[in-house]
């Protein structure tokens, strides 16, 4: 039986252009396969190296601006339909589960978040969640074994009690190693306002 419910965060609920993401990055030079690139931005994602040390990496490496390789950083978020968030608030109002949010994210896409958004909103939708885990805050990222540790330890979470809501398959793969149910959303395809009839037979 389900009790508690863990969602990720883009293309969960905020929707995500990373091919468009991908592609402005490779016009600035920037590639995501450079080993150098991902090792940095993974460390950013996890709140080992600040903002600017991440901004100065781009700077110093590909010679580009502050505000150019800010805005090409931000560029992978889009829109927060509405259906999602009334979705969300119905499943608090059931008061049948404990729901988390999980997210690799980072200040920067958090402050655009919050910019974007407004503060109502953003304090709404965070104000659903009885834990909202960020990969920069906690030190930890996903795919990484511990970081779904981290949160059942830290949340008292009994992992055959648990579902695990992410886009990434590999995500949800590391998740079922431990025992916790999963859903790999598909974008465009599934919506996770489907969730209870998507998976119904584990509730």
């Amino acid at each position: 039986m389900i009790k508690n419910i863990i969602f990720d965060f883009g293309d969960i609920f905020i929707n995500l252009d990373k091919k468009g993401f991908t592609q402005k990055l490779a016009a600035l030079g920037i590639s995501e396969e450079n080993e150098q690139v991902k090792f940095i931005f993974d460390q950013f994602e996890m709140g080992l190296i600040s903002q600017e040390e991440l901004i100065n990496f781009a700077k110093d490496n590909f010679k580009v601006s502050s505000e150019d390789f800010t805005k090409v950083w931000n560029s992978i978020l889009l829109d927060f339909p509405k259906k999602r968030l009334d979705f969300l608030k119905d499943v608090v109002k059931s008061k049948k589960y404990r729901l988390f949010l999980l997210s690799n994210t980072n200040h920067l896409h958090i402050n655009w978040i919050k910019q974007n958004w407004g503060t109502t909103l953003f304090s709404e939708f965070k104000s659903c969640f009885e834990k909202f885990y960020l990969s920069q805050e906690i030190h930890f990222r996903k795919p990484n074994k511990d970081i779904y540790e981290f949160v059942l330890k830290d949340s008292s979470l009994i992992a055959s009690e648990t579902l695990f809501i992410d886009d990434t398959k590999v995500n949800t793969n590391t998740a079922q190693e431990l025992g916790i149910h999963t859903w790999n959303l598909i974008p465009r395809k599934e919506d996770v306002t489907e969730l209870f009839d998507k998976k119904a037979a584990i509730f």
